[in-house]
This record gives structure tokens, C-alpha cells and sequence, in this order.
């Protein structure tokens, strides 16, 4: 390998710190919930707030930060995300309130707008060759993976030895890293024509973004309502205005003519929910490891470390698959499988041992990464260069929206069926989470404690299996999608399907 391939790979390596990090993130914080529950004492809605808002602001303004970066330099804007997200990590882990720490997750939502649609974008800029590109999008995908397995295990032995607000402090060495040799590694890309910026577009995409979000989280979590179905059809309206805009302008903030790409548009929507399903089902699962198999965090964080590490063999497998099998039949094949591992979730008992949960997770933990990288794979190869930050923008946009509606909607699935079945009489602690139902018994005579862990636990295992059952139905419609819409003749030779 010359000097300049090799200097191509290691600034991979720098793209896919924030891939880990933000992936350490989102699941450090499933395993703190039970800390955050017993300290914070968050209502049931606060809790999701916690979980979720990173994921709302950041897909509210990946599409902004996308076109920025095409504008001021994908490196600069992912340096400047970079600090953001440090400092944000630190205010997050010594937050006093649970309305701290809510606004700390957002200001890390800001921060991750800015990280993600510059790593994808950069592959696309450094890797031009195509079956390099592939290999480069499977062991940036793998990131997401390898921080599945590092934020558990990490935070686990964290929370086993500080207090809970140490599993974001995990964030700013990473960062500090990320600053200190990003500079060196990291090529300046953006367009070079960028035109105009439009602040009316960067104003209407927020507008539309945010209401529809809001909408459908209050939707899923108090079912139909005037204010969630006025607030999506604020949302869907102001999302017309503003693709009506795209289209009149010289220099939109949106290039339209993406999607309108059959590969393009279906790649997105696949990971979107692919990425649904999946961040739903790992909500629900380090709580039940923790609070229903009564594992103490470390444990249960190495019990889910097949999942991660089928994480990665999948994002690294898929890159030999795709010169042998259709890349829509792979796709497909990943769903497939994670759906079977949804399956098993939904034949859960309460009584059940960690073996099933692990062998699910291994199939999900498989399937879905291996179909993510070959649609990534579709969405960077379609776009052209000097459109990859709003590419990747809209991409991640997808992905992030698909993982805080799968926290918000299989989430208040899982709460909605838990609160029904959790009585009346119970303490308010308890009928709000399982984490406060299991602080409120040790303030309990045995006997009542005894009871009400049985009855919360059950209510808690239910709701997650009638999850587990909308997940299943959700991927094998995904997959049929996939396949049918992606082996159609293609349109734009230009661009491989195979490796």
C-alpha cells in the first residue's frame, strides 16, 4: 500500500471515532437508566425526554448541518462538533435535575448534527474507488457496532464504581482525540459552487422537522389527541412549503433530484427502519437484564456483548457477500433474520433466562447492520461528490429520526402497557417505571415489595413482548419493500450494485 492509501485508511480510523462515540452514547445511557430513575426521579415522559431528545434535535438539523458543511468545510464542521460534543458530555454528566440533564442531551443532539453527515460525507470524498468505498462504509458501520460493545461494558463497570453521571464523561477523550489528530488526517472537502444560503430554508426545515416529531412521540405515548395531530399537520404543512421552496430555487438546501433516485430514496427509507426496530428493542433490553433477571450492570453488559460482536461480523462480512448475491436479496436476508430474533423477543416470559434475549440479539445485532452497509453503500455512491454533506445529511437523518421514533413509539408501547398493568394503588414511583417500581419496594414491607416487583416485572415483560411483535411485522414488510423496489432495472449505470 503507497503512502497515500495508507494515509486514506487512517483517516478512516479518525471517521469512525465519532461513529463510536455516538454509539457508546446511545447505549451507555439504556444501561444508566435505572441509576437516573433512582436519583433524578424523572417522571415516565421525562425519562423518554432524556433518552430521545438527542436523537429529535439532531435529526431536526442534520439537514442544516449537512448543507453547511458543503458550504464551510466538512472537516471544520466536524472539529466544531466535535468541542460541542465534549462540552456537552460534561454538562450531561453533572446535571442536578432531570431537566438539566434533558437540555445537556440536546445540546449533544447539536453537537452529533454536526458529526455525523461529515464522517459519511468524507468517506465518500476519500474513497473513490468503488470496492474501497464498500470496505470503508463496513468498517465505519462497524463503529456503530464496536460502540455497542464498549458503551455496556465501559459504562457497566462505570456505574459499578462512580456515580451514573460518569458514562458520559466516556465522550470527551474520544473528542479530545478526534480534535488533536483530526486536523492531520482529515482532507477539506466542500462544494466548491455552493451558491447562496438560504436562511428561509434552514428556518422552514427546523419548522417542519420538530412538529412532526413532537407530534408522533405524543402520539405513541398518549394515543389520539387534538395536540399530536395538530402538531404533525403543522409539521407535513410547513414541509411543503418547504419543499415547494427546493424546488424554486436556484440553490436549494435540499438537492431534490436525490430523491427522486429510486436507490437513493429506498436506501433511506429501509435504514430508517431498520434503525426503528432495532433502537427500540435495545431500550427495552438492559432493563430487563438489569431490573427483571436482577443483573448488576457489568453482567448484563457482557451478556449483550454477542449482539455487538455479531454487529461487527456482519458490517465485515457483507463487503464478500455482495460480489457473490444480489445486494437487494442481502438486504433482504438481513431484515429477515433480525425479524426472526424479534420473534423470539415476543415468546419472551418473565421467567425466562438470558440465553433467549442473547440469541435474538444476535440476529438483530447481525441482520440489521449488514443491510445498513449496503444501503449506505447506495445512498453515498448515487449522490454526486459536491452534494455528499447533504446527501449524508438526509441519510443520517433518516437513521436518527428511525432510531428516536423506536425509542418514542416501541418505548411508549412498551410504558403504555406497563402503566396498565402496574394498579392503581401502587406507589407513584412505581406505576410511572420499572426502575422506580424497584426503588419504591425497598421502602416496603417484604411481603409488598415481593408483590408489586412480580406485578411490575410482568407488566414490564409484557409490554416489551407486544413491542417485540410490532418489530417482527415492521422488518418483514421492510425487507419485501427492499427487495421488490431495489432489483427493478436500474436507472443510473453510473452507479454499482455489486462489488
Amino acid at each position: 500500500m503507497d503512502r497515500a492509501g495508507t494515509r486514506d485508511w487512517a483517516a478512516l480510523g479518525v471517521l469512525v471515532l465519532p461513529v463510536l462515540l455516538i454509539s457508546v452514547d446511545m447505549t451507555v445511557l439504556g444501561f444508566a437508566l435505572p441509576y437516573l430513575s433512582e436519583d433524578l426521579a424523572p417522571t415516565g415522559a421525562e425519562q423518554l425526554w432524556i433518552v430521545d431528545i438527542y436523537s429529535f434535535v439532531l435529526a431536526g438539523l442534520l439537514v442544516l448541518m449537512g448543507s453547511v458543511g458543503d458550504r464551510i468545510g466538512r472537516r471544520r464542521l466536524l472539529l466544531s462538533g466535535a468541542a460541542l460534543f465534549g462540552a456537552a458530555s460534561v454538562l450531561a454528566a453533572f446535571a442536578v435535575t432531570p431537566t438539566m440533564l434533558i437540555a445537556a442531551r440536546a445540546l449533544l443532539g447539536v453537537g452529533g448534527a454536526t458529526l455525523m453527515p461529515s464522517t459519511l460525507s468524507l468517506i465518500r470524498t476519500i474513497f473513490t474507488d468503488p470496492a474501497q468505498r464498500r470496505l470503508a462504509i463496513a468498517v465505519w458501520g462497524s463503529g456503530f457496532s464496536g460502540g455497542m460493545a464498549l458503551g455496556p461494558v465501559a459504562g457497566g463497570w462505570l456505574l459499578e464504581h462512580f456515580w451514573w453521571g460518569s458514562v458520559f464523561l466516556v465522550n470527551v477523550p474520544v473528542m479530545v482525540v478526534l480534535l488533536a489528530v483530526g486536523p492531520l488526517l482529515l482532507p477539506e472537502a466542500k462544494d466548491p459552487a455552493p451558491g447562496r444560503f438560504d436562511l428561509s430554508s434552514a428556518v422552514l426545515s427546523l419548522a417542519a422537522a420538530l412538529p412532526v416529531v413532537y407530534g408522533i412521540k405524543d402520539l405513541a405515548k398518549h394515543g389520539l389527541g387534538p395536540a399530536p395531530l395538530v402538531a404533525i399537520a403543522l409539521g407535513l404543512a410547513v414541509g411543503a412549503v418547504f419543499v415547494h421552496r427546493q424546488r424554486t430555487l436556484t440553490d436549494p438546501m435540499i438537492d431534490l433530484q436525490l430523491l427522486a433516485k429510486r436507490e437513493f430514496s429506498v436506501s433511506i427509507g429501509t435504514n430508517m427502519l431498520g434503525v426503528f426496530a432495532m433502537t427500540g428493542l435495545l431500550l427495552l433490553v438492559p432493563q430487563y437484564l438489569q431490573l427483571v433477571l436482577g443483573m448488576p450492570p457489568l453482567t448484563a453488559a457482557l451478556w449483550m456483548l454477542p449482539m455487538t460482536v455479531a454487529g461487527v461480523a456482519g458490517s465485515l462480512l457483507v463487503t464478500r457477500l455482495a460480489r457473490h448475491v444480489p445486494v437487494p436479496q442481502l438486504i433482504g436476508a438481513g431484515l429477515v433474520l433480525a425479524a426472526v430474533g424479534f420473534a423470539a423477543v415476543a415468546v419472551l416470559g418473565a421467567g425466562a433466562g438470558p440465553w433467549l434475549i442473547v440469541s435474538a440479539l444476535v440476529l438483530v445485532g447481525f441482520g440489521v447492520p449488514l443491510s445498513e452497509v449496503l444501503t449506505n453503500d447506495l445512498i453515498v455512491s448515487t449522490a454526486p461528490p459536491e452534494r455528499a454533506g447533504s446527501a449524508a445529511a438526509i441519510s443520517e437523518t433518516g437513521f436518527e429520526l428511525g432510531g428516536a421514533l423506536g425509542t418514542a413509539v416501541l418505548g411508549s408501547v412498551a410504558m403504555s402497557i406497563y402503566h396498565s398493568g402496574v394498579p392503581a394503588d401502587a406507589p407513584h414511583a412505581a406505576r410511572e417505571t420499572l426502575g422506580g417500581a424497584v426503588a419504591a419496594a425497598r421502602h416496603l414491607p417484604q411481603g409488598q415489595a415481593e408483590a408489586l416487583l412480580d406485578t411490575a416485572r410482568e407488566a414490564f415483560v409484557t409490554g416489551m413482548r407486544i413491542s417485540a411483535v410490532a418489530g417482527t411485522v415492521l422488518l418483514v414488510l421492510t425487507a419485501a419493500q427492499a427487495v421488490v423496489l431495489l432489483r427493478r432495472p436500474r436507472t443510473d449505470a453510473a452507479v454499482p450494485v455489486r462489488a
